[in-house]
This record gives structure tokens, sequence and C-alpha cells, in this order.
């Protein structure tokens, strides 16, 4: 098999690449280890940056987005009994958009199928050879049959866990990592929304988070042990765990419903620094995690997927190699920048084992200076909408 650009992972990283290379006239052949059902119905947070949404919509797959998603103009900082707005258009002239990742990669594969792309789902047995050269190419079995897919460039998409990443020599690779001591307990709730916008609650019980999926789906959070099991909850405990850390004292509430997912994902922070050698550049998880709390992982993957896209159709259509050369140096400025707000933002919201009790002090201190300073809140509002480095 032959193509310019093989992708292994059809994630939102690897999924809207190969749909902007097509665009760009640029043959990519993408490799999921998984089937197509898994990947559309395991159910991940979607906030959207408006430069996410405005790409999306702009590579002709924002349609379904628009009818369906959430658009936001603010959300609500929730802490010693009262909450408190930021109104992020007011303060940037940007929104975001509330759309779950996994209709993202459903409007991705549609158009990756309607455009007959090389989309190949359920392989095994992935390993890439040859990123030295400027032939590079990726084995790999599908239907029980091998296959070597020769190619220009291999791009990794496959997350944290896949085969990418390793292939970078250990002694060329700079890794960073933060693992949090706190997990979060989700649950997906048949109810209406609690709120028009989502609710960041810092209590002294720990964090909580109210979000949506549909008029009739709502997704919560909580703090939690990440060595817990979801088992050892009950429905009651959950929600009286949520009012005790979310309602307010002016008699606002969350609003209860039949609870029929749980889960408990654990935190922490990664970043890869080198995002490429030879002819393997990484994108998405693969080369970076964001705790949840900043709202970055899917947004972070969409921008490493404009800048690889840009620099690969500087390479075909002009035969200009500056702008893959600089890809790392290019994307990590996002990403670092990303990084530091989500570590901000987790520092500041969740309870802390470690901290004294004047450490949690400075925690609702810093929660009344950004809800109450203009420039504070204008700050933070900058960085949840996505502050654009490139």
């Amino acid at each position: 098999m032959r193509t310019q650009v093989g992708i292994v992972g059809a994630g939102p990283a690897g999924l809207l690449l190969s749909h902007l290379l097509h665009r760009h006239g640029i043959d990519s052949v993408l490799l999921e280890t998984r089937g197509r059902e898994q990947i559309e119905s395991t159910i991940r947070a979607g906030v959207l940056e408006q430069r996410t949404t405005d790409l999306l919509t702009e590579a002709g797959v924002g349609d379904r987005m628009k009818a369906e998603g959430f658009v936001h103009h603010g959300f609500e900082l929730a802490f010693e009994g009262k909450r408190r707005r930021i109104d992020l258009t007011e303060l940037t002239g940007n929104s975001i958009t509330v759309y779950a990742q996994h209709e993202v990669l459903k409007d991705l594969v549609a158009a990756r199928v309607e455009a007959n792309g090389a989309l190949y789902f359920n392989v095994s047995h992935t390993s890439i050879d040859g990123i030295d050269t400027d032939a590079p190419s990726i084995r790999f079995t599908h239907d029980d049959a091998e296959h070597v897919l020769h190619c220009d460039f291999v791009i990794g998409c496959d997350g944290s866990q896949g085969v990418s990443r390793a292939c970078i020599p250990a002694a060329r690779r700079n890794d960073y990592e933060r693992v949090f001591p706190f997990g979060w307990f989700g649950i997906l709730v048949e109810a209406p929304p609690t709120s028009e916008e989502l609710i960041y609650a810092r209590h002294e019980r720990g964090f909580a988070l109210i979000s949506t999926r549909s008029p009739t789906v709502q997704r919560m959070y909580f703090q939690c042990d990440p060595k817990d099991s979801a088992e050892n909850w009950s429905d009651d405990r959950i929600w009286s765990e949520l009012h005790a850390r979310v309602d307010s004292a002016d008699g606002r509430h969350i609003t209860e419903g039949r609870i029929f997912q749980k889960n408990i994902v654990g935190m922490r922070s990664f970043v890869s620094a080198t995002m490429q050698h030879g002819r393997l550049y990484l994108a998405g998880d693969a080369a970076h995690i964001v705790p949840p709390t900043g709202a970055k992982g899917l947004n972070l993957a969409v921008s490493d997927v404009r800048i690889l896209s840009n620099a690969l159709q500087a390479f075909y259509a002009e035969s200009r190699s500056d702008l893959l050369d600089a890809y790392s140096e290019t994307a990590l400025k996002r990403i670092w920048r990303a990084e530091h707000f989500s570590y901000w933002m987790t520092r500041m919201m969740h309870r802390l084992d470690d901290a004294s009790a004047f450490e949690q002090r400075l925690q609702v201190a810093e929660l009344d200076y950004v809800t109450t300073s203009r420039a504070a809140a204008i700050a933070m509002a900058e960085n949840y909408v996505g502050i654009a480095t490139v």
C-alpha cells in the first residue's frame, strides 16, 4: 500500500487531519485499533473553543454542531455558597460551544466515508518503521491479513497508550508529567439542565462540575479518590454529595434525574516536548494530556492539526519544509499555555489534601479576585476561550 501521509489513530486529531489533508488534495490512510461503533459511542466531554468551531465549520463538518451544540457565552464559578458569572463574550468577544467529542467524531467519520477516504478500523499489531528515512512505513493487521503501508510521513494520533510516541528514541524525548492525587467521578443523568451554562464549583468537600449534553441529558462530575469504585456510590449518596458542593445559599440547586452511567477517571498533566523525530510527528493525546478542568484537550488536538495540515500543504504545494521543521516549537507555545491554565484552574478549584487551612483560604481569595476584578476575569476568559499563538 502507498500513500502520502499515514495516520495512526482515529481520534479527533487523526480524523480531522485526514479530512483537512483531503481538502488540500493530499492522500492519507487512517488506521484505528477500535471499531467505528466504539469510537462513536464513547461519551466524553466536549467544550469547543471559537477557533475550533470555526475550523470545523470551514472544513464543512460543522452543520450538526451548529444545529445541536449549545453556544455558551459564559460560565459560573460557585464557591462559599454563591455563584458568580464569567461573561466570556463580553470580556473577549468569543463564546464556547458544548458539543460532545463523540459527536465531533461521528461528523468526521461520516465526512471521511462520504469522501471514500481510506479508513481502516479494528487494526492490530501496528508498528512503525523507517522514521529516520524519507520512506517510513506502517505495518498492521486488518481482517487477518498483514499489510505494509509506505508513506512520506507518519502522524501519530493514537493517544497516550499508542505505539507512536514510543517510536521516538527515549534519549531524544523530553517528557514532563504531573499526576494528581484525585480523580473525577462522572455521571450521565436523564434530566433537564440545572443551568443554562456550565457551573464550576469549589467546596471544602471537593470540586464539582455541572455540564449539559442535550435538553434531556446532563453530565456531572465531582472530585473523588481515583482508586475508589463507582460501585461504592449509590444514587442517593451521589446526589447528596453534588447538592452539598453545588447548591447555593440563595436556593438554587442542581436538578436530579435517573443516573444511567457512572465512571471514575484519573487526572494528570503530560507533555512530550519532542513532538517530531525524522518523518514522525505526534498530535493530540499522543503528545500531551491536560486535566479536564480547563476544557483544553480536544481544542489542543485541533490546534496541533491546524499547524500540521498547513505545514504538510506547504510541503506538497510549495516544496517547503520550514513549517514542518518548526512544528514542535510552534505547537508547544499553545500547549504550554493551555497546560498552565488547566493546572491553575485545577489547583484553584479542587480540594488539595496537602493544603493547609491558610492555603485553602488563598483559593477562596483567588476565586473572589477573578470574579470581582475585570482584569483578572479577562485573563481567565481569554485562556478559557483559547489564546491564539499561531
